[in-house]
């Protein structure tokens, strides 16, 4: 063989086992990641074992294929046998694909045990996915809150020229950013269960390698253990609305450490809520404060149904501005649909607090002409609760 031709096949090869190393695929885009939990490293090389099983498989029957058409062609003068029925054939033919398969299955079926097995787990917490933002509820902790996009709305809509040629460019995490991430202790097994309170949403963390659904009335299991502090961030992998595209997931992975020390500053945030939520009871808030936090409320949970303007997107959203509920309803009324929500409304109850339902229901009744004059404090929001 020539020096050339040495050369040639010395590159080729060189190129191929490049192209099928794991380090060439990982480096690529194109390419699942590795993930950071043991199970989400089980999922990559299941991947990489049928890519390079089927990989195989094509070049070898695509091979036998253009060879036999090349040199087997009728202007060679060949000729094709005649032969009918071979006892050998069939039996190769059957017997490899189910080798092959074999050898498929058993990685497979034992990554998806370790998928479902979430036993022994030492920390718990239900996921609840609601239009358009998820929940969190920490078994035994006595903490929950909601996890919100914290994007700007005038940067996704493009208000006020923000992003429209003007050469703002958009951050890393941009519609993948939250208010309150999900918080999670590192190297401790983390049980999931996840449920919804309206359609089907999807609850997909890559890096986990979990993705599961979130169907109302049913509650699904998932788990993780993650070996590397940080921040992971998914999204919702089910189309469920207008605002799908706008319900990020993002999860702080913390030392144990650290985890603990966030616990009890979590716990002292809502102790701390709860003597707020107390005193707002027996204190009356003027029309100016409670309009501003009122509007900020609206803009942060309601306008993206109800739209800044008041306008709505009728039918399925109406309008609040010149709204029976807003200008002629009883206050009673307007603050059950608030905490209870209704139809396709999503209750607000358990995610404002006494003073924000009641600045969000005196913003409405007087905001885009209403004007109705009306205030609500706090006490009228929880005596309307108890009736």
């Amino acid at each position: 063989m020539s020096r050339g031709n040495q050369s040639w096949l010395m590159g080729a090869w060189l190129f191929i086992t490049g192209l099928l190393s794991s380090s060439a695929w990982a480096d690529t885009q194109l390419n699942l990641t590795k993930g950071v939990t043991a199970v989400s490293r089980e999922v990559y090389d299941l991947h990489m074992l049928v890519l390079y099983i089927c990989t195989a498989i094509g070049i070898v029957v695509f091979g036998a294929m253009f060879w036999s058409m090349f040199f087997h062609r009728k202007s060679k003068g060949a000729k094709a046998a005649d032969f009918h029925e071979s006892t050998k054939v069939e039996i190769l033919w059957t017997a490899i694909p189910i080798v092959i398969l074999i050898a498929m299955a058993v990685p497979a079926t034992s990554t998806l045990i370790d998928m479902e097995n979430n036993d022994d787990s030492e920390v718990t917490i239900q996921i609840t996915g609601s239009q358009w933002k998820w929940h969190y509820k920490y078994f035994d902790q006595n903490i929950e809150y909601y996890s919100v996009l914290s994007t700007p709305r005038e940067e996704y809509e493009n208000q006020n020229g923000s992003f429209a040629g003007n050469g703002n460019a958009k951050n890393d995490n941009y519609l993948l950013e939250v208010d309150k991430p999900l918080v999670i202790p590192a190297n401790k097994k983390v049980r999931f269960l996840i449920t919804s309170d309206d359609v089907i949403h999807s609850w997909w963390i890559p890096a986990f390698a979990v993705k599961q659904d979130a169907n109302p009335g049913f509650i699904n299991e998932a788990w993780t253990n993650v070996d590397i502090p940080g921040v992971y961030r998914g999204q919702c992998a089910e189309l469920c609305g207008k605002d799908h595209g706008f319900m990020p997931i993002v999860v702080e992975v913390k030392s144990p450490e650290d985890y603990e020390v966030w616990l009890n500053e979590q716990h002292a945030l809502t102790a701390q809520a709860a003597d707020a939520e107390k005193a707002s009871l027996s204190t009356s808030i003027s029309k100016e404060e409670l309009m501003q936090l009122g509007e900020a409320t609206y803009m942060a949970h309601c306008a993206a149904c109800h739209q800044p303007t008041g306008l709505g997107l009728p039918p399925t959203f109406p309008a609040l501005k010149g709204s029976v509920v807003a200008t002629q309803g009883s206050i009673a009324d307007h603050i059950s649909f608030v905490q209870n929500g209704k139809g396709m409304m999503p209750p607000f109850g358990k995610q404002l607090s006494l003073k924000e339902i009641a600045a969000v229901v005196t913003y409405e009744r007087n905001a885009w002409g209403n004007d109705t004059g009306d205030i609500v404090q706090s006490s009228d929001v929880k005596a309307a609760s108890e009736e």
